[in-house]
């Protein structure tokens, strides 16, 4: 095992953690129709509430087993992207109220970095799809 290989192996480990953790607060916390109101409370539509929850959801399940991690980790980066959007008017710190904008723009980066740096050796399925450098052919 390389320094490399752990390093994506624990990267992975920890996104897919993080991202199944958000989705069962969702669930089991907020539940799914409090997130809804939630969401139409920032300005969004709170039907992406259901939506929102499975990408976290399958996305972490992907994440952990290596299955496409690359792109799932790529794909999921607008969902971060949105968070950081809806904790911006919180300020910096994400023990502030409401949560700060810092962790998920964290969490937006880390995600580019594992697209750009890859599955690692210790994925279970992956594809050129969506990854830099990749054939157009």
């Amino acid at each position: 095992m390389t320094n490399t290989s752990l390093g994506l192996l624990l990267l992975r480990i920890a996104l897919g953690a993080m991202w199944i953790a958000h989705a069962l607060l969702k669930l089991v916390v907020f539940t799914l129709p409090g997130t809804a109101q939630f969401f139409d409370s920032v300005g969004l539509p709170g039907v992406l509430a259901y939506p929102v929850f499975a990408a976290e959801l399958l996305g972490g399940l992907a994440l952990l087993a290596g299955v496409y991690a690359r792109q799932v980790s790529l794909l999921l980066v607008p969902v971060l992207l949105a968070a950081a959007w809806v904790h911006l008017p919180n300020g910096w710190v994400h023990t502030s109220t409401g949560g700060g904008w810092e962790y998920p723009v964290f969490l937006a980066v880390a995600s580019l970095v594992h697209w750009l740096l890859g599955d690692g050796d210790y994925s279970v399925k992956r594809s050129p799809f969506l990854t830099p450098g990749a054939s157009r052919a």
